[in-house]
């Protein structure tokens, strides 16, 4: 009798993409099937982290009645606001002008940790309900490293006990839907990504408020990011008097200390947010990094021989439409009829599985990672959009003026810069096709003698609502255990030389890090480098920012990381 574990498929992250895929396929299933969900976290959905206002039109297939029925609905978006923001000033774009991928009315707003664990529910359910069909869930048990025969994708190891027989799980099609941990070394090693992926990190508390602001959705650019500097913030009305607040920032900016944990308390600090939280209850924080890339970073062959890329693994989210899990979620959708056609034929070879890259691209995901497949590339080619027109309209709220004045203002003080603006929309809406777009990793633009006077934030505030970096990680609930060594610092003499480098200043992964994690001691005069392992949020920041690519963030062995459940 072998010990060998095996199973048709192997679900790498329970993440909504992996989800969504396993409940079509039970609910495609004619015969026996066996799937296996491998999840880091301790529960489902405990390091799933996002805004998250979602078009409902994948939860419309997956589940008729989502908005009126007990799946886990937050609200639905019932008025939505682009707004201007500086330390004290707050200007909301007037509706008429907004741009119409801004106007999230009629969407769902979600605590995406919380839907997981309301799928995985779901998918036990109607697995229940068909004879041998069988779906394991292994919360707790991350996928380690990937097992090859050649270039075909024959499982995952799942823990390191030195055990073969009890590490190895073997699958005949694997399914990455991770944010790289282990889907990177699927990539790196078949070389499938020809352009690098450009990501942002966002941050993220949740709040209990006195009073509700349920159905409202703000999205804000301007304060507190430095110019230059692509991202912005959110705020989302929840039901039971709950209230999102976060930041996005682009991890493709000069400053080598972008600090967000900050960022969203300087942010928290603007007056009319203020009112919003004082006398409040922080309940929540997180972060986690999105993939931006969009179009051009897609991987030239989203299946290879045994294996499928999906969600994050692919890089789905489009950051025009701030659509990320609606798209995810549809890739997993359309995954499972592919798969469940190649298991059904016995051929889950490259060839096998090749249709799902067209099916893809021919949905509502491919056409509209298409469409926004120039929305980084227009703030490359027109600078002026983050380093004068933003600027220029926050200086206008902050002096009381409105956003439409602000505008007419900066077109009458720059005709030329006007017109740009008219060919960036363009660029932005209606691209005509010049060719694809390049990017470079996010750390080759990380300029260590960079400097700027950032604007100071509003000095009246509530002392109880704002907290310290290393305060706020309280509120990410993490817990590791003492053998905890999931970030593999390759050369610690490299990274002393990059503490020397930065001449007194912190380095990049101290200055980005969401969570007090990367840290410089100085002891006799010499600096060096350090890490608190037991604050980290399982972000990867440190490492796509690390100058010296002398990082690696691992996936936390026995569920240990951060608590996000209820985020």
């Amino acid at each position: 009798m072998s010990d060998r574990i095996e199973y048709d498929v192997a679900l790498v992250g329970a993440s909504p993409s992996n989800l969504t895929l396993a409940y079509r396929m039970v609910e495609l299933a004619t015969g026996p099937l066996r799937i296996a969900v491998l999840e880091k976290a301790k529960e489902v959905g405990g390091h799933l982290l996002s805004g998250a206002v979602s078009n409902p039109r994948v939860l419309k297939k997956l589940f008729p009645d989502w908005d009126n029925s007990d799946f886990p609905l937050e609200g639905i978006c019932k008025k939505s606001y682009l707004t201007i923001v500086g330390p004290t000033g707050w200007a909301d774009v007037p509706q008429l002008v907004m741009p119409p991928h801004f106007d999230k009315r009629g969407y769902a707003i979600l605590n995406i940790s919380d839907m997981a664990a309301y799928i995985a529910g779901k998918i036990a359910e109607k697995a229940g309900e068909k004879e041998g069909v069988v779906v394991d869930f292994y919360p707790g048990f991350p996928a380690r490293s990937i097992l090859f025969d050649g270039d075909t994708v024959i499982g995952v190891k799942v823990d390191d006990t030195g055990d073969e027989t009890a590490d190895n799980l073997y699958a005949k099609v694997t399914v990455f839907g991770d944010k790289g941990f282990v889907s990177r070394d699927l990539v790196g090693k078949l070389n499938l990504r020809q352009n690098p992926q450009a990501w942002a990190v966002g941050v993220k508390e949740v709040w209990e408020t006195k009073e509700s602001h349920e159905g409202q959705v703000w999205h804000t650019a301007g304060y507190p990011l430095e110019k230059g500097h692509l991202g912005g913030g959110f705020i989302y009305g929840c039901k039971n008097n709950k209230l999102i607040v976060g930041m996005v920032m682009a991890l493709d900016h000069e400053n080598p200390n972008i600090r967000p944990p900050i960022a969203l308390q300087n942010l928290k600090k603007n007056p009319v947010i203020q009112e919003m939280i004082k006398g409040g209850k922080l309940l929540k924080y997180g972060a986690s990094v999105l993939p931006e890339g969009g179009y051009y970073s897609l991987p030239k062959k989203f299946a290879v021989s045994g294996a499928v890329l999906v969600g994050d693994a692919l890089g789905t989210l489009d950051v025009k439409r701030f659509s990320g899990v609606d798209k995810a979620m549809e890739s997993g959708y359309i995954a499972a009829e592919v798969i469940t056609g190649a298991l059904f034929k016995g051929d889950t070879s490259e060839a096998g599985l090749a249709g799902f890259q067209e099916k893809l691209m021919n949905s509502f995901v491919g056409k509209e990672l298409y469409d926004s497949r120039y929305f980084k590339r227009t703030f490359q080619e027109h600078p002026e959009l983050l380093n004068n027109v933003i600027p220029t309209l926050v200086n206008h709220v902050e002096s009381g003026r409105g956003v439409i004045t602000a505008s007419v203002a900066y077109g009458l003080a720059d005709p030329i810069g006007g017109l740009k603006l008219l060919g960036a929309k363009t660029m932005m809406d209606n691209p005509s096709e010049i060719g694809p777009t390049k990017y470079n990793e996010d750390r080759t633009h990380i300029n260590k003698s960079y400097s700027s006077v950032p604007l100071e934030p509003a000095e009246d505030y509530d002392e109880d609502t704002i907290h310290t970096a290393a305060d706020i990680v309280f509120y990410a609930h993490t817990h590791y255990g003492e053998e905890n060594k999931h970030i593999d610092e390759f050369d610690s003499s490299v990274c002393g030389q990059c503490v020397e480098e930065y001449e007194g200043r912190d380095t990049p992964c101290v200055g980005d890090c969401t969570a007090e994690v990367h840290q410089i001691l100085e002891k006799e005069g010499k600096r060096t480098h350090a890490m608190a392992l037991e604050n980290c949020v399982q972000c990867t920041t440190c490492e796509i920012v690390c100058p010296k690519t002398n990082l690696r963030v691992n996936a936390a062995l026995h569920g240990y990381g951060p608590d996000f459940s209820g985020m």
